[in-house]
């Protein structure tokens, strides 16, 4: 990569200054969320734009639209009502899953929520659809061939089309990208997809990226390949814990917490919003951690302690319980940052599952939340 004598990019790098890409020569490296988002916006500015694509990844429409003051002023009176209602849902915004039974509605009812949900806002697709596409082979077969459907609608070329849809998972066991004009970015004349799946980079060379196949020049590289997420901003800490334990050491092989809040060895820390909280929309799941870690402070004060910390049965119980929730959802089976799969890091690689997130949902958690607070925070030694 430093043999480059163009500027690279990671997203997470990216300048505050604007980068002008007016006449260049763009090379964007992956096709997951952040590469979704970055590609329709630098294809509308760079000269060229070449998309290594090595896992082509499921996507939805954003479909933002202007948000009128009538509509605002109502958002704003039903604020109460709103936040109430992402505290009951699963995934912690307003979109309620459907629980009529997959196969208890006719198939041309199912194509036209679909449809709705598809020409509809946010993750309504994903959310708002049924639960069974979460757990059943067939369900989420059935729909996974829907979205392919309407991906070809949105690409000239039926062959591109075949190459942009996922055939290594389904739908929604994913996190799923939001995107827009993400598809239509390909019928553009300046943009070219390269399959590495096909044609796998080699090497970044001075002047650009070498195939297999042949070598691309560019004036600019972004690196859109991803995160280390849940746990790389923690090991990137030198957090240590009793008698020199580091905590990048005992989540070598994965997370283990209590609650996604405390960790055994590791006295007086909190996490607020780290692994194995309730998989919801983050703004909600680190408010729960927030109003659940106060009252548990105050305890402390209150009873003047100066040392809390989870024991070792309790965390193990709720690792288990963690383990468990993963067993009925296809999302067992991704290779995605939920199973803790990223083969750009070492010991991510796919078949040892690293349980990232807790999937009950967010009233589920809540409720156990609130267990442990009312039972004088069961599982965890003070001093």
């Amino acid at each position: 990569m430093d043999s480059f004598e163009g500027p690279p990019f990671h997203p997470f790098d990216w300048p505050h200054e604007p980068v002008d890409l007016t006449g260049k020569r763009v090379a964007v490296i992956g096709t997951g969320a952040t590469a979704i988002q970055i590609i329709p916006e630098v294809a509308e500015q760079a000269a060229q734009l070449t998309v290594f694509q090595r896992r082509p990844n499921w996507a939805a429409p954003l479909n933002n639209a202007p948000i009128s003051d009538e509509e605002m002023a109502d958002i704003r009176r039903r604020y109460d009502e709103i936040f109430d209602k992402c505290a009951r849902t699963p995934g912690g915004f307003e979109h309620e899953p459907d629980r009529r039974g997959f196969d208890n509605v006719p198939r041309e009812e199912r194509l036209e929520l679909w449809d709705r949900l598809y020409d509809g806002p946010g993750f309504g697709i994903w959310l708002q659809n049924f639960v069974e596409i979460f757990m059943d082979e067939d369900a989420n077969a059935e729909f996974s061939d829907y979205i392919a459907d309407r991906i070809r609608q949105r690409v000239d070329d039926p062959e591109l089309a075949e190459k942009l849809i996922p055939t290594d998972h389904g739908f929604g066991i994913q996190r799923v990208p939001l995107e827009t004009n993400y598809f239509e970015t390909y019928n553009r004349d300046n943009v070219l997809l390269v399959d590495a799946s096909e044609t796998p980079i080699e090497r970044i060379t001075p002047t650009g990226v070498r195939t297999s196949a042949e070598d691309y020049d560019f004036d600019l590289i972004v690196y859109a390949t991803g995160f280390d997420a849940f746990t790389g901003a923690f090991d990137r800490i030198d957090i240590e814990g009793i008698g020199g334990q580091k905590l990048r050491a005992k989540w070598a092989n994965g997370p283990i917490t209590y609650l996604g809040l405390l960790v055994n060895g590791f006295p007086n820390m909190l996490i607020l919003a780290g692994p194995q909280i309730a998989a919801t929309n983050f703004p909600r799941a680190a408010e729960t951690a927030v109003n659940w870690a106060t009252p548990l402070l105050e305890y402390v004060w209150e009873h003047g302690h100066t040392r809390f910390e989870a024991t070792a049965e309790a965390e193990q119980a709720w690792f288990d319980h963690v383990v468990d929730m993963y067993k009925p959802f296809l999302l067992r089976k991704a290779k995605s940052w939920i199973t803790g799969y990223n083969s750009n890091l070492e010991g991510h690689e796919y078949g040892h599952t690293r349980y990232n997130i807790y999937n009950g949902g967010g009233p589920k958690y809540a409720a156990r939340l609130n267990e442990v607070a009312d039972n004088d925070y069961e599982g965890i030694t003070f001093s």
